[in-house]
């Protein structure tokens, strides 16, 4: 409640502030049509018109500023002076409309609030035409803030419309994300492939190999103490075969995130972890199966990472849902020097791109390092 409040608070001292930038763009165009029919076809008329675009574009420049200040929306600086002035001489309308719903609402709040301070200030005769009144004044109130979000939303589809990013370009912009973040899953679980089957051949297959050569030469032993010591060879390869086919499973999907979700796979890869790893894990809501997943993955590979090549000797992994997003943060206090190109951070950011993710690698000189993912869960 207390967010959408904010919210709404944001939004309308937006609409606002755009209601005032839409008297001097009104002046402005006014002043600016006038100028243009008076120097129409004099030497003077091209200095006219190069002040004009030089004032649309300051302009244009405080509306971007505005709605990215309490919209959230950043439109893109005009490429043309053209642009800036169709846009300048056409948005004052939106911001009129603004002051007008804005002054309904101020209108609606106070009929809303007429059963509270009439008594004192009229001579009320009929309790049912002030509650009636009331009534009406909460509904107008009512519709100006709907109509307050509108005008917001068509503040910036008309930015949008001259400024761009249009529609079209952010549907263009869109697909080349997707076409991206696709051909990144393709290589992130190629590289994966790859590295399974080494672990597989270099690990798992090597022992099962030497496993193999061992019961061979126990059979042919004729000697029962030479066969005994060989057959407690082969069942010491059996255990360290496991050992590693077990964490070549627990590479491809933890059962842990099945069985006790991302709290418990997270407490794994503490205790397997050869540091100390400090875990804060705190989550309200269960995130989507991929969303943990990918958290679980992250998380692994920096604490692995941290462990191999920073020199760490603390690693903090702190977990947290807010509202619709996921954010994982992994921290130690190796020597830093993290390379966000490299082969594992690089499959990182790529799984985290596949969901509209981020991950950020801040790994200075000296450390520490800290990785940040923020997934979202919607």
């Amino acid at each position: 409640m207390r967010t959408h409040l904010k919210r709404w608070l944001r939004v309308t001292v937006g609409v606002l502030a755009g209601a005032v930038t839409g008297l001097v763009e009104l002046a402005f165009a006014l002043v600016a049509g006038l100028w243009l029919l008076a120097t129409l076809g004099r030497r003077t008329g091209r200095g006219a018109e190069a002040r004009i675009v030089t004032g649309a574009q300051w302009l244009a420049e405080v509306e971007r500023r505005r709605m990215a200040t309490f919209f959230g929306t950043e439109p893109a600086t005009p490429v043309t002076g053209l642009s800036a002035v169709n846009y300048i001489a056409s948005r004052w309308a939106v911001g009129l409309l603004g002051g007008v719903v804005l002054a309904c609402a101020l209108l609606g709040a106070g009929y809303a609030s007429l059963a509270v301070w009439g008594w004192f200030v009229a001579d009320i005769r009929s309790p049912g035409t002030l509650v009636l009144s009331s009534v009406g004044g909460l509904f107008l109130l009512y519709l100006c803030v709907q109509g307050t979000y509108g005008v917001a939303l068509a503040d910036e589809r008309h930015a949008r419309r001259f400024l761009g990013p249009n529609d079209g370009r952010l549907m263009e912009r869109r697909i080349g994300e997707l076409v991206a973040s696709r051909a990144g899953v393709v290589e992130a679980v190629h590289d994966e492939r790859r590295r399974i089957e080494r672990d597989l051949h270099d690990g798992v297959q090597q022992r099962i190999v030497a496993l193999g050569m061992l019961l061979g030469r126990a059979r042919r032993a004729a000697e029962p103490e030479k066969s005994a010591r060989l057959l407690a060879q082969a069942h010491e390869e059996t255990q360290q075969a496991l050992v590693e086919l077990r964490e070549v499973a627990w590479r491809v999907y933890p059962a842990a995130l099945d069985e006790g979700g991302l709290a418990s796979a997270l407490e794994t890869v503490a205790e397997r972890a050869a540091i100390p790893v400090r875990l804060d894990c705190t989550l309200h809501e269960t995130p989507p199966p991929i969303a943990h997943a990918v958290a679980y993955f992250v998380a692994a590979e920096a604490v692995t990472n941290a462990v191999k090549h920073s020199g760490a000797t603390l690693a903090t992994v702190h977990a947290e849902r807010r509202s619709a997003v996921l954010h994982l943060r992994v921290e130690d206090d190796g020597q830093g020097g993290a390379d966000p190109s490299g082969s594992g951070l690089l499959g990182l950011a790529r799984r985290v791109a596949a969901l509209d993710g981020t991950l950020t690698v801040d790994s200075p000189a000296g450390g520490p390092t800290l990785i940040t993912a923020e997934l979202p869960c919607a």
